[in-house]
């Protein structure tokens, strides 16, 4: 199904004023300056902030962060142990990040890590039974969120995934990660 074009009524929703109004405050300082990218950023961040406000609620209280959730899904049906790389290239994090959440959730008893056989510098990551039963309080509830925030994009849903599946490629590429 083709998208509707931004101005047309069947549009999913308002552009972005903010992001046109700088982009043409931009202009007019930098001509030649390319603002294109604003937009698409723009909306992106603003999906991204729209659900963490959703979300939050959610972790007010909670056993974890949003962060530290996210962490825990990937162990939590794995049949293997992770390493902190291959968590952080998973998740699009950096190892230092990946590592100072690990370091939290296993002073609090929601991961192990134990040496890895094979390479000394890296530790094999897995979640406790505590890790486990907090990922099955939360994440269903966080599920429940989503389901709701997305519920309006009836059949559109699917080119919204795969239009961000592409742009998803497009970025790992650009990057060199792809």
């Amino acid at each position: 199904m083709p998208s509707p074009s931004p101005d047309s009524p069947d549009s999913a929703g308002p552009s972005n004023p903010f992001a046109a109004d700088v982009g043409a405050q931009w202009a007019a300082h930098h001509p030649g300056l390319d603002t294109s990218p604003m937009e698409l950023v723009g909306l992106l961040k603003h999906a991204t902030g729209l659900l963490n406000r959703a979300v939050e609620p959610l972790y007010a209280g909670a056993q974890l962060t949003a962060p530290e959730l996210d962490m825990l899904i990937p162990l939590r049906h794995a049949t293997e142990p992770f390493i902190a790389r291959s968590l952080a290239e998973r998740l699009g994090l950096s190892r230092a990040g990946v590592s100072k959440t690990l370091g939290r959730l296993e002073q609090r008893g929601f991961i192990a890590r134990t040496p890895n056989p094979a390479d000394r510098r890296a530790a094999l990551v897995t979640i406790t039974e505590a890790g486990a039963k907090a990922v099955d309080d939360l994440f269903p509830r966080q599920l429940s969120v989503e389901i709701g925030l997305l519920d309006g994009l009836g059949e559109d849903r699917a080119w919204v995934t795969e239009a961000l599946r592409r742009l998803v490629a497009v970025m790992e590429s650009s990057a060199g990660r792809g």
